[in-house]
Order: C-alpha cells, then structure tokens, then sequence
C-alpha cells in the first residue's frame, strides 16, 4: 500500500497519510510523498483546495522514531536530507497558493501536530488529541515550533513544547489552534464543505488571499497597510465583474 494516498473529490484533492500501523509517522518515505503531493497539488489546474487527513485511530505520530538510529554524524548525508525535508515539508503550506484545510481525526502529535497546525484551515475531531511530546523522548520540538509560536500565545505555546503533555480538541479551540471542533462521524463532511466552499472563489482572488495573509502576519503594521495598498490597486484586474 502506498504511504500517501491521493484522491480527488470535483476540485478537491484529497492526500490521507496512510501509515495506520505506524500512526502515520513520518518516516522519509511519507515525508517526501506529502510534500511533492502538495506541490503537485498546488500546480494541478484543476485542483482548487486541499484536504489532508490520516488513515486510521490517527492523525500522525510526528517523526518516525525507528529511523533516528540511523540518523548519526556518521552519515551526516542523511541527517541533512531528513532536516531538509522536514523543514521544507512545514513550510510548503504558507507558500502553496491553494487552500488547505487539516481534517485532524485522531491524535496529532510532534511534526504531526505541526502538520495539523499548518492547515490554513484546521477542523478537529472531538475525540482527537494534540501536543509536543519531543521533550519527553529528550529532543526538542524544534522546526514545528516556528509555527506554533506565531499561532498560539507565548505562555501557552512554551507549556506544549517544554512540559510535552498533549491537550484535548477543547482545548485546542480555545487557543485558537484550530478552527472548529466536530464530531468524528462529521469530520470529513465539514473539511470538504470548507474546502469546497474555497474551491468555488475565484484561483487569482485565493491565491492573492493566501499571499497577502501570510505577508502581513510577519509586517510591522505600517508595512502590511502599504502591502495591503498594493493589493487594492492590483486585485482590479481579475475582479469577476469589471468591464
């Protein structure tokens, strides 16, 4: 079976990491899958929206520890492609220009919470859980904490990644990690119909939407008003209804 699956619902793709013996840990495998998917996702003309979920109990599991035996100084080669592609597998998701909505159905935890996290849009089972559990195994949280400390307050962020242990769905909402919490029975249903609903906008409008947002979150304030100028001026040439 393939670690990744990759199914299309109208202009909806649909990746669901497929590791459910595993809790859909990340290996190097599933890694590199996801991120090409998502670029491949993302230059699709016929995809307009993105939902990832997990197969099975899980979300994922974050990294996948059996690998990091062989991540040692003695093949420096491979530590640097697994860094390489964590980062650039947590950061593809603010550079994509199509939405993507994070159907979390079970326990997120690690570079799976970050996964979770890194959805421009994030439904959560009520059942799910979500946490930084490195510090507990003597690591650290470390390329999935830039994402969290710009979308949770510093006080709350700092006790996911320094005392490890994983909060309910509530209480993620609370925090504003996620956007809604649901049933499990609904969770998909209500992923596709965000999903779809941005599918349906207009792909210059959302990919304007998706790069002015995330622009302006790291500005200084009188930097994203004059960023957002610019915007006005050019969003004029794919108005729907300009003569």
């Amino acid at each position: 079976m393939a670690d990744l699956l990759i199914d299309d619902d109208g202009a909806v793709r649909i990746l669901t990491m497929n590791r459910p013996e595993k809790r859909n840990a990340l290996n190097l495998a599933l890694s590199e899958a996801l991120y090409d998917a998502l670029r491949e996702a993302d230059s699709a003309a016929d995809v307009r929206a993105i939902v990832l979920t997990g197969a099975g109990p899980a979300f994922c599991a974050g990294a996948d520890l059996s690998e990091f035996a062989a991540l040692s100084s003695a093949n420096t080669a491979l530590v640097e492609r697994r860094a390489d592609i964590t980062a650039n597998l947590h950061g593809v998701f603010s550079q994509l220009t199509k939405p993507v909505v994070t159907a979390i159905n079970g326990a997120a935890m690690g570079g799976g919470a970050g996964l979770a996290l890194a959805g421009d849009i994030a439904i959560m089972s009520a059942t799910a859980k979500l946490g930084y559990p490195e510090v507990k195994h003597g690591i650290v949280a470390s390329v999935v904490m830039a994402n969290l400390v710009r979308q949770a307050g510093r006080k709350a962020a700092f006790e996911l990644v320094a005392i490890g242990e994983p909060i309910e769905a509530s209480r993620a909402v609370e925090l504003g990690l996620v956007n809604r919490v649901v049933a499990p029975q609904m969770l998909m249903h209500e992923a596709m119909q965000s999903a779809r609903a941005m599918a349906a906008v207009a792909p210059q409008a959302m990919a304007a939407t998706k790069s002015l947002f995330y622009r302006v979150a790291e500005l200084p304030f009188d930097k994203a008003l004059e960023a957002g100028r610019e915007m006005n001026q050019r969003m004029r040439a794919f108005r729907k209804d300009k003569p």
